[in-house]
């Protein structure tokens, strides 16, 4: 009896979150461990049909690297990087968009359908879905000089088209978008998945962007975890070191959507089974939380 008040108590806890946010769009960036461990996949896929059951429109961004790095492999293609950005040539493109947009895009909307839920694969290209242009990135020479540098088929998102994704969501499907982007020409380009994130929920006006990361959060110069803080706080803590490496793109991201009128933005560990639920609908959280 003592489990079954519990359950019930949970449900409470929940209820004024499913009250507010019913109706409204959450995009999620799914990547990391969570695409890797099969209980972490069943999860994800139960977290996501039950928000859209109750009525969240929800928008899947994926991403891939490791699965890209495995095929390239196979392939004897070696990549190189420059500030972590991969060098994407016109080989390596292609498989890029064969893993992301085949392999990887229709696994995760596979396991998605499988556990009741009604996605659609995309990838940019599909009804221009990401408007790009190529991305030049910025190298620091060991004497100090900047430059620009051509790293390929690497991409910005220029514009993205909500009709398509208005249409799927007016049918309730859960589109699961791919971040390769195409340019006027008609051309692929690689984006980083947590960057595609965060320029679709500001496009959809969403009510929060979630980044599934194999960390806990954003964590303090102690180490300490952080359940909330702003966007002055964040750049503040880039200054003092506290964040650093791979999570800087990822809070900047986050700060960005932020400016351009996403209301809220979490950053939580995708280890976690069923972390979107445990972040989104109890008083306390699991992540870290931005606002502007």
């Amino acid at each position: 009896m003592k489990q079954l008040i519990e359950k019930a108590n949970t449900l409470m806890e929940a209820l004024p979150y499913i009250r507010r946010f019913s109706g409204k769009t959450f995009v999620i960036k799914y990547g990391g461990h969570a695409m890797a461990d099969e209980k972490l996949k069943e999860s994800f896929a139960l977290d996501v049909v039950l928000l859209k059951s109750l009525g969240i429109n929800t928008v899947i961004v994926h991403g891939g690297g490791p699965q890209i790095n495995d095929t390239l492999k196979r392939y004897g293609i070696v990549s190189e990087f420059v500030r972590g950005m991969r060098v994407t040539d016109a080989e390596t493109m292609q498989v890029v968009e064969m893993v992301l947009a085949g392999q990887v895009n229709k696994e995760v909307v596979g396991y998605l359908n499988q556990h009741g839920g009604r996605a659609v694969g995309l990838s940019g290209k599909d009804g221009t879905l990401l408007l790009a242009k190529k991305l030049l990135q910025e190298f620091r020479a060991d004497d100090g000089t900047v430059e620009m540098v051509d790293i390929g088929y690497v991409g910005d998102v220029v514009k993205v088209n909500t009709d398509l994704i208005a249409t799927l969501e007016q049918g309730k499907y859960i589109p699961v978008i791919a971040p390769i982007g195409v340019g006027l020409e008609g051309e692929s380009y690689n984006i980083n998945a947590d960057l595609v994130a965060g320029r679709v929920a500001a496009a959809l006006n969403a009510e929060k962007l979630i980044l599934l990361t194999d960390i806990n959060g954003v964590k303090d110069v102690n180490g300490t975890l952080l359940e909330s803080l702003s966007v002055a706080e964040l750049h503040r803590l880039i200054e003092e070191e506290a964040i650093t490496g791979g999570m800087i793109p990822k809070v900047i991201c986050c700060a960005d959507a932020l400016r351009d009128g996403v209301k809220k933005a979490h950053i939580i560990d995708g280890r976690m089974p069923h972390a979107v639920l445990l972040e989104i609908f109890t008083d306390v959280g699991i992540g870290t939380e931005i606002t502007k």
